[in-house]
This record gives C-alpha cells, sequence and structure tokens, in this order.
C-alpha cells in the first residue's frame, strides 16, 4: 500500500513520525565533520575512512547473523550497490580526506547542498512527485545554505586562496555520492527496513573495507589520544550505524524528498555543537539564515506527496 492510500489522519501521523526520526538522524550526522576533522588530525585520513566502514561492518555483520536476517533479494542489488557506493564509502572517504584542509564548519555549510540533491535524484530516479510550492522553498532553502557559504567562504579565504580549493571541491563529491547513497538507502529500506538497510549495506562491503583497513594499519601502524580515539569511535558507531537506524526509517516513513529536507538544518546544529562544546565563535547573522531555512522547510513540508510504491 502506498502512503497516498492511506487514511489522511494514518498518513499524517506517519509523516510527522518520519519527520521526527529524519530529525534525530540529523542530530547524530551534526557531529560528524568536526568528529572526523579531530579524528583526522592525527590519524591517517584513509585509516578514519576504511577503519570505520571496516568496524562497522563487522559489528553489522554480526548482527545480521545472530537475527538470521533474510538476505536480500537479487532484484535489491541495484539499490544495494547505490547505498553502499554513497554512504558506506563514498561519502566517509571524500569527507575524511576533505577534513584534512576544510574547517568542519565550512564543509558542513558546503554539505548543506545535499537535502536538495537528494530530492532531485529522487525525483529523477523514483519519481517522487511534489507541488511547485516544495520546489521553490527546496531551492530556496538551499540557496540560503549556498549564501552562507559564500559568505563564510569569502571571510575565510580573504588571504587570496581561491574560494573552492581542494577540500572544496571533495566535499562537493562527498555531496554527490551521499545523495546516491541516501536514494538508494531509502528505497533499499522500504523493502527491507530501515535498520537492515545499512546493516547489509556496510556488511556487503567488508570484502573491500576489511583488506584496505588492515594493509594501512601495516604501512602505519594508527596512533592518537584519547580525543581522536573518542573521535574515530563517533563516527563509526553513531555516524555509521546509529544515526542511519533513524535517517532511514524516517525517509521510509515521510518521504525521500521532504524528509531530506530536514538536513538543511544539519549544518546549523553543527555550527551549534562546536559552539556548545568546542567554545567557537558563531556569528549572529548565521541564527538568522538558520530562521530562514526552518521556514522554508516548514512551508515547503506542507501539502501532498505521492511516492511510487516499492519495486
Amino acid at each position: 500500500m502506498t502512503t497516498q492510500a492511506l487514511p489522511a489522519a494514518d498518513r499524517a501521523r506517519r509523516e510527522r513520525l518520519g519527520l521526527l526520526l529524519g530529525l534525530l538522524g540529523v542530530l547524530a550526522f551534526s557531529l560528524t565533520l568536526p568528529m572526523t576533522r579531530a579524528a583526522v588530525a592525527q590519524l591517517d585520513p584513509w585509516f578514519v575512512a576504511f577503519g570505520r566502514m571496516s568496524i562497522a561492518g563487522a559489528l553489522a555483520l554480526g548482527w545480521l547473523l545472530v537475527t538470521q536476517a533474510p538476505r536480500p533479494a537479487r532484484s535489491d542489488t541495484t539499490v544495494l550497490f547505490g547505498s553502499v557506493l554513497g554512504i558506506v564509502i563514498g561519502f566517509p572517504l571524500l569527507t575524511s580526506l576533505a577534513m584534512r584542509t576544510v574547517p568542519a564548519n565550512h564543509g558542513a555549510i558546503i554539505n548543506g547542498a545535499l537535502p536538495f540533491a537528494t530530492a532531485l535524484l529522487a525525483a529523477l530516479l523514483l519519481g517522487e512527485r511534489q507541488r511547485a510550492r516544495f520546489w521553490v522553498c527546496a531551492a530556496l532553502g538551499s540557496l540560503l545554505v549556498v549564501a552562507f557559504a559564500l559568505r563564510d567562504g569569502l571571510q575565510s579565504r580573504a588571504d587570496g586562496a581561491p574560494l573552492l580549493a581542494g577540500g572544496d571541491l571533495l566535499m562537493f563529491g562527498a555531496v554527490l555520492l551521499g545523495a546516491v547513497g541516501y536514494v538508494a538507502g531509502g528505497r533499499f529500506a522500504a523493502r527491507v527496513g530501515g535498520v537492515r538497510a545499512i546493516l547489509w549495506a556496510l556488511a556487503v562491503a567488508l570484502p573491500l573495507t576489511v583488506p584496505v583497513t588492515l594493509w594501512l594499519a601495516w604501512q602505519q601502524v594508527p596512533s592518537a589520544d584519547a580525543l581522536g580515539w573518542g573521535a574515530f569511535a563517533y563516527v563509526t558507531l553513531v555516524s555509521q550505524i546509529a544515526g542511519f537506524f533513524a535517517w532511514y526509517n524516517g525517509l521510509v516513513l515521510g518521504g525521500i524528498g521532504r524528509v531530506g529536507q530536514v538536513q538543511l538544518l544539519q549544518v546549523f546544529f553543527t555550527i551549534g555543537f562546536a559552539w556548545l562544546l568546542f567554545g567557537e565563535d558563531v556569528h549572529p547573522a548565521t541564527w538568522l539564515f538558520a530562521l530562514g531555512v526552518v521556514i522554508a522547510i516548514i512551508v515547503g513540508r506542507s501539502g501532498p506527496r505521492t511516492t511510487p510504491e516499492p519495486r
């Protein structure tokens, strides 16, 4: 049964729960870039990326075996591969490399383009249909994030360096692959459930991630203090597993395009956590941008949506 076929009250409750779960996932993801930056300050970024994939994958495989979860169907191969490419390998690797040279706040702002990219791919690949108001608000919210990025970039690169350096390009690549992973993972989660979707993606990637991790560790024995290893543990257990439990279920219940817009708030949560936990100064204009994004999400999410039934 499609979401549209449910009674109006049930559909509204389902979408509210989806938005709540999506928000919890975004809160979990909000510390990913700062924690990644803390980890790669002491550990090799390739080890951080593949190490988090390997450990999370081993835990995922153990859970799947203990619970005797059914294997994905052959028809799930495409969406499973897209999920692995996007959120298991592509996004963690590119963000780990980017955080070597790009401040976490700057990277988080670029990452603010992810919701619109996710909604666009969901419309192109899955046929999710939204009202014109949704697209206008999604574009407006994304433009606010881009304007914030340009403002931050101009200020942080006043020394004459290029506005878009290598780290910026890596972050844009991470946004593209992240959108692919979210769309594929959302469709896969609609078939097997949000929890099993991320677990299978992590487990399937093990034949690649484990050998690379062992080779990297053999080349250079990883060494870090408590902060470095704590940051590594966060991106492994929370960013790679726990956050996706909430996020994928939110996408299934509320719709990939619509719940994906909640992630526009992630950049501001990241900045807020940086202020609260690390004492970074936050310009008052940041909160004005946040208010504009919140309004765009609230206005854009009103009205019905139509999502094709999972095939």
